[in-house]
């Protein structure tokens, strides 16, 4: 994304590969070029295959290594406490109440596009960089609209909804562009240490994916044993605490049925997990609270998207019905399975990301809901 005149660039780090070509074509673009990495939690690194988290202390020499092979000065911005008090804490608390948090959107929302922006600003930058899979454009009236990638299958505009008009004007994404595999020769071609190196795929602050462990260590609280129900009440069988289990599971429930059985509600108050066929999993609507709008201000009545209710879906049609509060119904076209309260929907028009909110919880066509 060139600019009309070379400005001052601050890159946000992460010690992968992404983040180092973003850094490297922002310089060949005649740009002021300082690499940060953003110290968020102090994990280190877990390997099992090809499994990797990001923020270890490798990474971060990982960071600085590119930034002295490509002549530019790397710094270490100390953020944990914004991480642990916006992400971390509001992760904990959503399992408990027995959503499904997504803690990278939270990061994004407070720590990369909004601290870190910040901080940038404060130091005389006049914009920041990631290596997101996304692009920013403006519409004849000059607003700022988030769009989708080049590469289909790294596109990342899920995962950014919640940006601001503020945050897109000062944001550069160098890698929109760009696939996958041209990102990796890139940094092959400029000698970059990170060029093989794999992508981060676990939650950084739970590398070994055991979210259920990790919250009981981190609020101190134990979890107890409840039951399993019908859609009925009737006791099926005893579970092992709420915050262990997913909407739609249907491994590892303990108990064996007779017939595939899946999580259909979990009720943290009750401390109960109901238990059905997957049929009763799929949901044709779907309430969605706490919406952010990036391609106008609020929309003036019903409109045709497509959605997807998580990162790794396929974009779904469906019709947009504002509702009071700033909150939506999306009314899709075919039923969607297991929409999870606490997750995130985002809606697309074309290749324009229209907004996204955090789901509330899904209605089925007779009217009961999740």
């Amino acid at each position: 994304m060139p600019l009309d005149s070379a400005e001052k660039v601050m890159v946000g780090m992460s010690g992968g590969v992404d983040s180092s070509v973003c850094a490297a074509l922002l310089m060949d673009m005649g740009h002021s070029v300082t690499g940060v990495t953003l110290r968020l939690y102090d994990g280190e690194d877990y390997q099992n295959g090809e499994t990797r988290t990001c923020c270890s202390l490798s990474d971060a020499e990982d960071a600085k290594a590119v930034c002295a092979k490509l002549g530019i000065p790397h710094y270490v911005f100390n953020f944990k406490r914004d991480f642990e008090e916006k992400v971390i804490q509001n992760f904990a608390e959503v399992y408990k109440r027995g959503g499904t948090p997504n803690p990278c959107i939270d990061c994004n929302r407070y720590i990369k596009f909004d601290a870190m922006l910040r901080r940038a600003q404060t130091l005389g930058f006049s914009k920041i960089a990631t290596g997101h899979y996304a692009t920013v454009r403006r519409d004849s009236d000059g607003r700022y609209l988030l769009c989708r990638s080049a590469d289909p299958t790294k596109d990342q505009t899920y995962v950014l909804y919640c940006m601001t008009q503020e945050q897109l004007a000062h944001t550069l994404f160098p890698l929109g562009g760009l696939t996958k595999s041209e990102v990796r020769e890139l940094a092959r071609q400029k000698g970059l240490v990170t060029a093989k190196k794999p992508d981060s795929q676990d939650i950084c602050f739970v590398p070994d994916g055991d979210y259920a462990s990790f919250i009981e260590r981190y609020s101190g609280c134990a979890f107890p044993k409840g039951d399993f129900v019908d859609e009925s009440g009737v006791r099926l069988g005893a579970h092992g605490g709420v915050i262990r289990y997913t909407i739609g599971q249907r491994k590892g429930l303990g108990i064996a049925f007779g017939k595939p059985t899946f999580v259909l509600e979990k009720n943290a108050e009750t401390n109960t997990v109901v238990l059905g066929d997957e049929q009763k999993l799929f949901y044709r609507q779907v309430l969605v609270d706490r919406v952010n709008w990036i391609a106008f201000d609020k929309p003036s009545g019903e409109m045709p998207v497509t959605a997807k209710l998580r990162y790794s879906q396929k974009e779904q049609e469906a019709r947009l019905i504002p509702l009071s509060d700033n909150s939506v119904l999306l009314e899709f076209k075919q039923p969607q399975r297991a929409p999870s309260p606490g997750q995130s929907a985002v809606f697309y028009q074309e290749d324009v990301v229209v907004g996204g909110g955090v789901i509330r919880k899904g209605v089925r066509e007779h009217g009961t809901e999740n």
